[in-house]
């Protein structure tokens, strides 16, 4: 069993290459969990239409005419061909999670645990991501406020009015005699 569980490994980078966003969800297609499940797309479509009430919108929805194209011009699919024709299903993470109650294999199991970690590291890059940009945020707002003070005290010493000075030192009065 351990040299079955070595070949269901599959890097989070090529999980990650998979997840694409649709109507504002993370989402994987259809064809790409069938390809990581190691079914085929049909089988894991039919799989799920027998359970459709396991699959509400926010888990699974499918695909628009507009949405495929979008697909296909960002490279996610390489062409509508690619799709046999029908319209491919999108599952959100708790749609894949649904997923491993629908199918049973090993394999499907194994996969389920690898994509619901890669979701979970996703989440993760992105809160640090949002704390980064907002500590740089608060770092821009303080630096500009402090090169704001600099560029006045500069702009002060370059454009200083001349005030007229009295000459230091002595004077010679010429006295005339009458």
């Amino acid at each position: 069993m351990e040299k079955s569980k070595q070949s269901l490994i599959v890097p989070e980078e090529r999980i990650m290459q998979r997840i694409v966003l649709i109507r504002e969800e993370k989402v994987i297609l259809d064809l790409h969990l069938a390809e990581l499940y190691g079914v085929e797309t049909r089988t894991l479509k039919q799989a799920v239409r027998r359970n459709m009430e396991r699959f509400p919108e926010d888990f699974m929805f499918e695909l628009t005419e507009d949405e495929v194209e979008a697909v296909v011009s960002q490279n996610v699919i390489p062409h509508k061909k690619y799709l046999g024709g029908a319209k491919p299903f999108a599952f959100t993470e708790t749609g894949v999670a649904m997923l491993s109650s629908v199918l049973k294999s090993d394999t499907a199991i194994e996969m389920n645990i690898a994509i619901m970690r890669t979701f979970i590291s996703l989440r993760k890059l992105s809160v640090n991501y949002k704390e980064v940009m907002r500590v740089l945020e608060e770092m821009r707002e303080q630096y500009d406020n402090q090169f704001e003070d600099i560029y006045r005290v500069l702009e002060h010493l370059i454009n200083k009015p001349q005030e007229s000075r009295n000459m230091i030192g002595f004077t010679r009065h010429n006295e005339t005699a009458e």
